[in-house]
């Protein structure tokens, strides 16, 4: 989408989380003053309106951008890429997603009693998915990264205590159906992130936010479940 100084805030924050947080960084009031032009609101917190739609086109270049080579790219650039782009999203949505859902709780919850519950089960992939990231940050990547550079002639491998990359490999991976099935759950109490007519912009932001948590979440298992952890495999049967 393209957007100008006349374009409503909220249209923009509309458009899709990034866009969210570059309004949220800049102070822009996206909910209650959703109606003002993006010209307007700047001027109501002192920013350039220019900078903000600089920084948006930026988001929209970075959001076309696939991700590719992963197949053959070395294991440890993949682990980074994981740890700086999917970790890294989930520690940053986390705060932010559940501020979001305790104010629409408040503002809506009386009538739209799903959203108590989407509250709580985002709790839950929450809690999980920062448990599950330590581990792998840890534990498992350290490994991954130490086998390659022994394959690579850098190096041997120290034998670990859980004897073969594959055991933690099986609980990642039980672990991944865990969150994929909590995150279902999100999906089927919120109709599909579908908000209910009378929902105001911080309810639908919370829903594209649950959306896009999602499809984050289903990227960043491809990753590990199907090039990561298969290529993890291959490799220490060869360097150990």
């Amino acid at each position: 989408m393209n957007f100008n100084v006349e374009t409503r805030v909220n249209e923009i924050a509309l458009s899709n989380p990034g866009s969210r947080r570059i309004l949220e960084d800049a102070g822009v009031d996206y909910c209650c003053g959703g109606g003002k032009s993006l010209q307007e609101a700047c001027l109501r917190v002192n920013v350039s309106a220019e900078t903000i739609l600089n920084r948006l086109q930026q988001n929209s270049e970075r959001a076309r951008s696939h991700e590719s080579g992963w197949t053959k790219a070395p294991l440890a650039e993949l682990t980074r890429h994981i740890r700086e782009r999917h970790h890294g999203y989930v520690r940053d949505v986390i705060p932010r997603l559940r501020a979001m859902l305790a104010k629409v709780r408040e503002k809506h919850g009386s009538k739209h009693h799903e959203v108590g519950e989407i509250e709580k089960l985002f709790a839950d992939v929450a809690r999980e998915m920062l448990m599950h990231m330590q581990k792998e940050e840890q534990i498992l990547f350290p490994y991954i990264d130490a086998i390659e550079r022994a394959a690579n002639g850098q190096g041997e491998v120290e034998p670990p205590f859980f004897q073969t990359v594959r055991n933690p490999i099986y609980s990642m991976m039980k672990e991944h159906d865990a969150a994929g099935e909590l995150v279902r759950k999100i999906r089927a109490a919120s109709n599909g992130y579908q908000p209910p007519e009378d929902s105001c912009t911080t309810f639908k932001a919370a829903y594209q936010e649950l959306q896009q948590f999602e499809e984050d979440l289903h990227l960043h298992v491809h990753l590990e479940n199907n090039i990561l952890f298969p290529r993890a495999v291959e490799l220490e049967a060869a360097a150990v």
